[in-house]
């Protein structure tokens, strides 16, 4: 979504949030955790959004980690020295959090102000890295809300929702939506409350206050006046903060068992298995990334009519291949089952093949699985992996219509799981292949006493 609004704009009094209060019968924010994780898309974002939320959680003992994408440096687009104004940035950052909280892990991405979409693939894999630094089991990651109507806040609330899974939840803190919005007939569902102490209010006004560059008039532009006028600091100095989590009813919808079938009833092959050269050659690579020659037990996720089922028989003594399309599968017997292959009708992740398996290959399914469901499927797959386990996903990067996410986000998923180490990670423009091991797992060339 975006929202024309130009910061010079008074946008909603404070006065009227106040006196209609809509947070005050919402849930208050859940803080059993043992991490937070604040990302913003521009140094001020996080103590404007959720500076309270920082102090209290240091306060408490729970370790902080801040991640700040850009420096800002496009807050002002007629400076004629952005890389000067990005450096006072970053010391005004460096005093804020020094406001809120005596230690703090702090991370600088350096992104182009106004370019966190064009480098989606990077932010993701760096706050997915940052995830997994550390050994806290309960994370909140709280992020510019998704819907704040920037698009550099809408797109890090984006990848922030692409890495929620197992021990990571995810909440937004508006910025904009306090001047755009109005409290009649706001939709409250999701949100969630913070009330602050006296001495986290404090905290938070002495740390805004280092943000000169954005209270103070651009010496050059007099007229234009400062970036955050008194009526947008109004709605960041009052004793609530508010944050919004993820709406499951707004999720895109997951195709159900009954749409795959139908497809499968229609089409010999939907997707050109064994027809197009791109799936030919995506498979080669797929298997060419094995890193060992033979497997004991294979489990293939999603087998559709087979095509990758008899290359796999062919690496492993026994291969379970599940689908949730009868149909698919009548499809792969009528090849002939080569020997050791067993097909199993499961609608995954909800029903789930018994045994361990050494191999576990996961392609061009998990997209159509929501990321709550996607991270019960991963549960499952730790669950049934062996300690010597080879994982191996592989999914379409381009839009898919319907969908529940894209290839980027589900790796990204991936990526954030303990326990797993990255020994392949093959990137094309048109799709993602991760290899992953256990950490203990040698690589091909160790395995064999080369190095």
């Amino acid at each position: 979504m975006s929202v024309p609004f130009d910061h010079r704009d008074e946008g909603t009094a404070e006065s009227l949030w106040r006196e209609a209060a809509p947070w005050a019968a919402t849930p208050l924010l859940d803080l059993d955790i043992e991490r937070l994780v604040v990302l913003a898309a521009h140094p001020d974002d996080e103590t404007l959004g959720a500076g309270g939320l920082i102090a209290r959680a240091a306060a408490s003992g729970i370790a902080v980690t801040v991640v700040i994408v850009t420096d800002g440096e496009g807050s002002h687009p007629d400076d004629p020295d952005p890389a000067s104004l990005a450096t006072r940035r970053r010391a005004e950052l460096l005093a804020a959090l020094g406001e809120l909280a005596p230690r703090i892990t702090l991370h600088l991405l350096g992104v182009p102000d106004g370019g966190i979409r064009e480098a989606r693939p990077a932010v993701t894999d760096a706050v997915s890295a940052i995830i997994r630094l550390g050994a806290a089991e309960r994370t909140l990651m709280v992020t510019p809300w998704w819907g704040d109507g920037h698009r550099d806040h809408r797109v890090l609330g984006e990848i922030a929702l692409a890495l929620r899974g197992s021990g990571v939840r995810v909440a937004g803190y508006p910025i904009w939506m306090w001047l755009w919005a109005t409290p009649e007939g706001i939709d409250t569902s999701t949100w969630r409350r913070l009330p602050l102490s006296d001495a986290e209010i404090a905290r938070k006004r002495r740390a805004t206050a280092a943000y000169r560059s954005q209270l103070d008039p651009d010496p050059a532009h007099p007229d234009d006046g400062a970036m955050l006028h008194a009526n947008t600091l109004a709605h960041f100095a009052r004793d609530t903060e508010v944050f919004l989590v993820p709406d499951a009813a707004a999720a895109r919808p997951e195709r159900t068992v009954a749409d795959f079938e139908e497809l499968h009833s229609r089409h010999d092959d939907p997707w050109g298995l064994d027809t197009r050269w791109y799936e030919r050659r995506k498979r080669a690579l797929l298997l060419a990334s094995l890193p060992r020659e033979r497997f004991s037990r294979a489990l293939e996720l999603g087998c559709a009519s087979g095509a990758t089922t008899r290359a796999l028989a062919e690496r492993a003594a026994s291969v379970v291949a599940v689908d949730a399309s009868e149909t698919a599968l009548a499809r792969a017997r009528a090849r002939g089952v080569p020997e050791g292959v067993r097909y199993a009708l499961h609608p995954l992740p909800e029903e789930w093949p018994t045994g361990s398996y050494d191999l576990i290959v996961v392609s061009e399914l998990a997209y159509y699985w929501s990321p709550e469901r996607l991270a019960q499927a991963l549960d499952r797959i730790d669950d049934s992996a062996t300690d010597d386990a080879v994982l191996v996903f592989c999914h379409w990067r381009r839009p898919i219509d319907d969908a529940a996410q894209n290839g980027d986000d589900v790796h990204a998923a991936l990526a954030a799981r303990r326990g797993w180490r990255s020994l392949v990670r093959h990137v094309e423009e048109d799709f993602l292949l991760d290899v992953l091991v256990r950490p203990d797992v040698p690589s091909v060339a160790a395995a064999e006493g080369l190095a």
